[in-house]
């Protein structure tokens, strides 16, 4: 029998009271827009962007704030969590106690960027070019966050890189690998404090760790393939056909992460058996739209005459 992994990752990089701390998920965020910035910097010094330089960080924080974090809880609200939305509406602001939502996050940034467009007077599509180039290194780095907090983790397997998620106890279609009469219900949130409570009370953690199941650690799939894939194609193909039409790289980001997504979503423990779609998990169904959102600005972008970029306005 293999020795799994059992995942023991604190979700806090720093800890100075019990409420007060520095998390990794939002050290991600914060990372992921820098990288961001970087990148797009990095075009518009060698004028392949439709945004001068001087104006990029204003442009990134107010997408980060606006597009990203605005969308993103919004959509996790709408799309996951509706219930809870409409039983109290006011949670829709406790970003800190996590519920982001990759689909809002990227819905709320596109609308961001026509608002910042028109009023601009830029391509909305030539804008969102250059942004899809850095966007990728964000979702890398939040899907890292997603593996060190022990969230979104995979299906059950026998791989030999297979990793026991002590926070699979919290999920609602949790089946222990061995029978057990714990009270899993009254354990904590996250790894490190759900293994120290059990050996705390029970003592070695053997036992525990015999219950949980051996896991996908789909997150860091979907890192390197919603990530750093998705980085790799768009920034070269950017920096080779610097006369592509305006839109075709936002159909390019908005396609392949898509596909990804539907492709590594098979590897994911969906969010319940009860949230599944027509036989696809919610990630997968809600990933449709965007292929077809994608086809749709690659068609538009090869019907244009107007090809990236100009910083000069």
């Amino acid at each position: 029998m293999l020795a799994y992994y059992v995942h023991d990752l604190s979700p806090d990089l720093i800890r100075f009271t019990d409420k007060i701390g520095v998390h990794w998920y939002g050290l991600c965020y914060v990372l992921g827009f820098y990288s961001a910035f970087l990148v797009m910097r990095h075009l518009a010094h060698r004028g392949l962007s439709e945004i001068a330089e001087d104006k990029l960080a204003d442009f990134i924080t107010g997408t980060a704030m606006f597009g990203v974090v605005l969308g993103g809880r919004l959509g996790f609200m709408l799309l996951y969590n509706f219930d809870e939305l409409v039983r109290a509406p006011w949670t829709i602001i406790r970003v800190w106690d996590g519920g982001m939502a990759s689909h809002g996050g990227i819905a709320g940034v596109a609308l961001y960027l026509l608002w910042y467009a028109r009023k601009h007077k830029l391509s909305w599509t030539g804008i969102g070019d250059t942004l899809v180039c850095g966007a990728p290194l964000g979702i890398l780095l939040v899907r890292i966050a997603n593996f060190i907090n022990g969230e979104l983790f995979g299906r059950i397997t026998n791989v030999s890189w297979a990793v026991k998620f002590p926070t699979e106890i919290h999920h609602p279609d949790f089946v222990p690998a061995v029978p057990t009469d714990l009270p899993l219900q009254n354990f904590p949130q996250h790894s490190p404090h759900i293994l120290a409570a059990y050996e705390q009370s029970y003592g070695d953690i053997s036992n525990f760790t015999a219950i949980l199941n051996p896991r996908h650690p789909s997150q860091l799939y979907e890192a390197a393939g919603e990530g750093l894939f998705l980085f790799a194609v768009l920034f070269t193909t950017r920096l080779l056909f610097k006369k592509l039409p305006h839109g075709v790289l936002t159909g390019l980001f908005f396609l392949i992460y898509a596909v990804v997504r539907i492709v590594l979503e098979n590897y994911r423990e969906p969010d319940s058996q009860a949230s599944m779609i027509s036989g696809l998990s919610r990630g997968q169904f809600y990933s449709v739209f965007f292929v077809l959102t994608g086809v749709a600005f690659l068609i538009y972008g090869w019907s244009q005459k107007d090809t990236s970029p100009s910083n000069s306005r």
